[in-house]
């Protein structure tokens, strides 16, 4: 393995028309000296003694912060990758250096070549790994003398680990526990729930497996001294062959559950293992076997029995919640657990699919309020692909689901989502928000939708604890914690804090396509439009060459490119206006502010309440892009019909 460490003092590494001295710890641009902060250049380091191989973000955290350390493992290393790729001149979406494996971690991809001392011509990769590897004489094969030296310190450095790792294993005179306290079993309080494996021999069974996991997650979520992973970051770990402590380490996370389900006709069983990750120990093991028609009773057992033996505070209010005492009819279950599978694909397809399943499930068993509150997730996320009818679908179906049982989380925030969306009840979405977490403090959708709700009135300091509860939570979502982050600080004017969001979510995943579309936003915020039409170029491409995305933004560049800022925007209402969509009433309100055209923005604003667009209640309070207005009594008077706590001081911005 190649390693520019020690014995590669005075050595020079070039890459591009970059130059690296790795005995000063110097980055050079064509000569001249390119600042780079203490933490992105260790992690250049890192990334040039494997060339072409993947380091993960663990192996950075673990190099580059100290288990001790108390920090923001993932912002810190985002913001230390952005630094990076700033000095080297590349973006994450089109690397020439350091590319990103999506969720996993980077690799150093560009030729690496050795500079000479005195300047002479640089060496390939094999003559740097030749020169790194211990050396030998060319007269003998023996080591050099230097070299020799070096082995007998190395080997001394050896034996003494050796003794400290057996004095350690065997606690002897205490010396472990002096150092690092007592071992943390019986400590657990954080865990993940793993994936179950499908033992059935039928993949079309994934479904059913799918949900017994996010079950188990929901139930264990019930206890508020439990921080439980959510689904959405577990099921990176579907199939994975990763050691249980690196997984626990990634997902920060003192335990893990691991087990499978095994489906044969209407039978059911299930295996649950508990493994505590440092140090990695098996605590628990148990089987059940059981009728499909009590799987309720089964999943409820299952979590009570973990919690008994991780050995957790939990109220007498959380163990009745878990509780569960209810048959099922199974192709009901089996109904409403295809549609859950569908709507977690969180597609405008999957949503579709996942209603006509759910439907389906309450045709035959009419009381299922689990079916009830994911019809209202279905519906909220048409809202969002903007059908504008789901929502008022999204609140009937949230209403039924707590009908029927009013301590279902997720029914209070699909029906906290349908109150301030629909019927801009600001006061009541909170309330409903509260009460959701109150009953399922490990929701990271709660948190994340909390998070948005807030930032969206420009409640930026409430909105970042939420979205810092929904990182801890669903560490791997990108849509969890990006959307409420980003919102946060974009409707506070925060646009470069807004604009690290973007590149951090990209970092992660180069084709998150709302990222694109924010750094549009931003850019056009802050009169860049030039940069504005490259992210709606990118967002495009994701698209396809041939889409009427990519047309548009032909459009767009030949208005600004003739007629200048008054020709982009006026380019950007033809567009807008030519398209059905009710969000872009409020868009082209938007064009018309920048335009100065006040009373025609006006006019667009007071359609958008007339027709009572949902999307408004997102933007009259605190989006930067009406700031032109606001000094304006029809403003004013706006945000007053919208609806109590829209108007107050402490929402919208000035």
């Amino acid at each position: 393995m190649e390693t520019f460490h020690g014995r590669d003092k005075g050595k020079r590494v070039q890459f591009g028309a970059f130059e690296v001295d790795l005995q000063d710890r110097e980055l050079t641009y064509k000569g001249e000296k390119v600042k780079l902060q203490d933490k992105p250049f260790q992690i250049l380091m890192l990334l040039l003694a494997e060339p072409r191989k993947l380091v993960t973000r663990e192996e950075l955290r673990r190099s580059l912060w100290p288990a001790d350390t108390f920090v923001d493992f993932e912002a810190g290393l985002n913001t230390a990758i952005r630094k990076l790729r700033d000095a080297l001149q590349e973006e994450a979406r089109a690397p020439r250096f350091v590319e990103t494996v999506q969720r996993h971690g980077y690799r150093f991809i560009a030729p690496i070549e050795k500079i000479q001392p005195g300047g002479s011509k640089p060496e390939g990769l094999s003559t740097i790994s030749a020169e790194i590897a211990p050396s030998q004489s060319p007269k003998d094969g023996k080591p050099n003398k230097g070299v020799r030296v070096s082995y007998v310190v190395l080997m001394a450095g050896v034996a003494i680990a050796a003794v400290v790792v057996l004095l350690m294993s065997l606690n002897v005179g205490d010396v472990r526990t002096h150092l690092f306290g007592r071992p943390a079993a019986g400590r657990i309080r954080s865990l993940a729930v793993l994936p179950l494996d499908n033992l059935s021999g039928d993949p079309s069974q994934e479904y059913f497996v799918d949900g017994m996991t996010n079950a188990l997650i929901t139930n264990l979520s019930k206890i508020s001294a439990l921080r439980v992973i959510s689904h959405t970051s577990v099921s990176h770990f579907k199939g994975t062959k990763k050691p249980i402590h690196e997984i626990a380490a990634e997902l920060q996370v003192d335990a893990v559950i691991e087990g499978s389900v095994e489906r044969e006709a209407d039978r059911v069983r299930i295996t649950a293992n508990l493994v505590q990750a440092f140090p990695e120990k098996h605590l628990w093991a148990e089987s059940y076997d059981r009728d499909l028609r009590s799987i309720l009773d089964l999943e409820s057992e299952v979590a009570r029995t973990i919690a008994d033996q991780i050995k957790i505070a939990v109220t007498p209010e959380e163990r009745q919640r878990m509780a569960v005492s209810q048959t099922v009819d199974p192709e009901a279950h089996e109904l409403y657990l295809k549609g859950a599978f569908y709507n977690n694909k969180w597609t405008k397809e999957g949503f579709e699919r996942g209603i006509e399943y759910l439907n389906r499930a309450l045709e035959k068993d009419p009381r299922n309020a689990r079916a009830y509150a994911e019809l209202a997730v279905a519906y909220g996320g048409l809202g969002i692909y903007g059908d504008v009818k789901g929502y008022p679908k999204q609140k009937a179906a949230s209403l039924k689901a707590l009908e029927i049982d009013d301590t279902l989380g997720d029914a209070h925030t699909t029906l906290a989502w349908a109150k301030f969306t629909f019927d801009w009840d600001i006061t009541g979405a909170e309330k409903e928000f509260r009460r959701a977490l109150e009953l399922n403090p490990s929701d990271a959708r709660a948190h994340a939708w909390y998070g948005t709700f807030l930032a969206l009135q420009g409640r930026v300091e409430d909105s970042l604890r939420q979205v810092k509860s929904a990182r801890e939570l669903d560490p791997l979502s990108l849509a969890n914690t990006s959307t409420a982050a980003f919102f946060a600080y974009y409707d506070a004017r925060a646009y470069d804090k807004a604009l690290q969001v973007c590149r951090d979510a990209l970092d992660l995943d180069p084709s998150f396509l709302p990222a694109y579309e924010w750094l549009e936003q931003v850019y056009e915020q802050t009169g860049e439009l030039d940069k504005a039409i490259e992210e709606r170029q990118r967002s495009a491409g994701l698209a396809g060459g041939e889409s009427r995305a990519a047309r548009d933004v032909d459009l767009l560049r030949k208005a600004y490119a003739e007629k200048g800022v008054r020709g982009y925007w006026v380019q950007k209402v033809e567009l807008f206006r030519a398209d059905g969509y009710p969000k872009n009433l409020i868009q082209i309100a938007t064009f018309y502010t920048r335009l100065g055209n006040k009373d025609e923005a006006f006019r667009w604003l007071d359609t958008a309440f007339k027709d009572h667009v949902p999307y408004l209640i997102w933007n009259l309070p605190a989006n930067p892009a009406l700031d032109g207005l606001r000094s304006e009594p029809h403003y004013t008077d706006l945000l007053r019909r919208l609806g109590p706590g829209s108007d107050s001081p402490r929402v919208h911005a000035k």
